[in-house]
């Protein structure tokens, strides 16, 4: 009987972190599901103010302001280490060896505020998205996980939850598993695949239970065949490529420029920058009759299906993805880097005379390789989002050329050198406790000493 009970409860102890980590990864797909319900209300409702009376298109010129100053606010004094999109926080977090540090960029009070403040940034009309942090609250959910379960490969549980939001964010299960090979590790662990797979399996069964099956940008065609769409192909690439570099090479040196800058009185500094960028940004939607507004969602499906648009509007909607993300607020470029792309291509394609269609998957491949640097993940979420199995060549083929038109401007993927304050911070953290660790350390031994000279003294007289 004994031996029975010893083995069922060693059983328990090797089921247990399992258990606790599927329960994980189905609350990463229930989490993304509510997420993406939540952010597109907030945005309905931003919408509907902007045209409930004459004066309301005015309205952003108050609101997104004071809503960019109230997200900054929040993210600096209540929620450290929520700003920007979040996949740097886990690519920051994966290098770190210290559990306390990761806990300190990947906690689920960072991603309860990291979803709160993306929902509010919308409903400002940042242009902003919610997949980039769908991947710091899905690996903050897995890093909870490795707590509750005790569970010690803590690296490997990020990258899968990262995976697993990205997966859930865009209901792309193949484009999870290259982004956790391309972008999270930039080298595959084998001992983490399994966990990668497993969470992207659970998270997705979980996001479909509840959203549906479903292909972000429905059903869409790119082969190119005629000369005339093979040009297409080297213009939206290596044209996206370079501008998706200069895209990343500036929001870099921006990032650094403001986080010197505000480093005196960081919440105020860069309140007022994020009200700066906010008016900016209300500015310019307000130049294009509100449409760069958003996740920029509508404009990418309405070219990708045919549609015409502003064939400026791929300018309008990159200037306020800048000023979004140097403005610090929480929210990703996922979502408007594949706006700007998808406008792009549309222009381009209007030019060449070829398919507007066609024109706008090209610009987005080329333009979101050229900003992130990861054409595997570039072309193989484009071929989910759109459907699009018979086009893979010319989606490989321009993706490859916008990372190499990027590499040639600049060297450093933008996650990857966004990550760098995070690590750098982190390691300034720990030291600042050790330090304070050692000092108090250094006072209990000299008030034990004092408190023995004291009995001494004592025994002596």
């Amino acid at each position: 009987m004994v031996r029975r009970t010893r083995v069922m409860w060693g059983s328990w102890r090797i089921w247990q972190p399992r258990l606790v980590f599927w329960v994980g990864a189905l609350m990463i797909g229930v989490i993304s599901v509510f997420f993406a319900r939540a952010a597109d209300y907030a945005y309905e409702l931003f919408e509907g103010l902007r045209h409930t009376t004459a004066y309301s298109p005015y309205l952003p010129l108050v609101l997104t302001p004071l809503g960019f100053m109230l997200c900054s606010y929040m993210s600096t004094r209540l929620f450290p280490n929520s700003q920007g999109s979040g996949i740097p926080q886990a690519i920051a977090a994966r290098h770190l060896h210290n559990t306390e540090s990761q806990h300190r960029l990947l906690n689920l009070k960072v991603a309860a505020g990291k979803i709160l403040m993306t929902i509010i940034g919308l409903f400002c009309g940042a242009s902003i998205g919610r997949e980039g942090p769908t991947v710091q609250v899905g690996a903050s959910i897995m890093i909870q996980t490795a707590r509750w379960g005790k569970m010690i490969q803590t690296k490997g549980l990020i990258v899968a939850g990262s995976a697993a939001g990205i997966s859930a964010a865009f209901n792309t299960p193949l484009a999870g598993i290259v982004f956790a090979i391309e972008e999270m590790s930039r080298a595959y662990e084998s001992r983490a695949n399994g966990l990668v797979v497993s969470a992207i399996i659970l998270s997705g069964l979980a996001a479909i239970g509840l959203a549906g099956n479903y292909t972000y940008f429905g059903q869409a065609s790119a082969i190119a065949v005629r000369p005339e769409e093979w040009v297409a192909v080297f213009v939206c690439g290596i044209g996206g490529g370079l501008l998706g570099a200069l895209f990343s090479l500036y929001s870099l040196k921006a990032a650094r420029r403001i986080k010197r800058w505000a480093q005196p009185a960081p919440v105020k500094r860069m309140a007022i920058v994020a009200g700066g960028c906010g008016l900016a940004v209300a500015l310019i939607g307000l130049v294009f009759g509100g449409a760069t507004f958003g996740t920029g969602y509508e404009q990418a499906r309405t070219v990708i299906e045919g549609g015409s648009i502003n064939p400026f509007f791929f300018l309008g909607k990159l200037l306020a993805t800048f000023l979004s993300m140097a403005s610090g607020i929480p929210g990703g470029i996922f979502a408007p880097s594949l706006s700007v792309g998808a406008t792009l291509g549309s222009t381009v394609a209007h030019v060449l005379g070829i398919s507007i269609g066609l024109g706008a998957i090209l610009g987005m491949a080329g333009y979101f390789a050229g900003v992130v640097q990861s054409p595997m993940t570039a072309f193989v979420i484009i071929l989910e989002m759109t459907d699009n199995h018979d086009g893979i060549i010319t989606l490989m083929a321009t993706s490859m050329l916008g990372y190499i038109a990027s590499r040639m401007i600049s060297r450093e993927p933008l996650y990857h050198g966004l990550s760098r304050a995070f690590i750098a911070d982190s390691i300034k953290f720990q030291r600042a406790r050790n330090r304070e660790t050692a000092a108090g350390e250094r006072s209990s031994a000299e008030e034990m000493r004092e408190e023995t000279r004291r009995y001494n003294e004592k025994g002596a007289i």
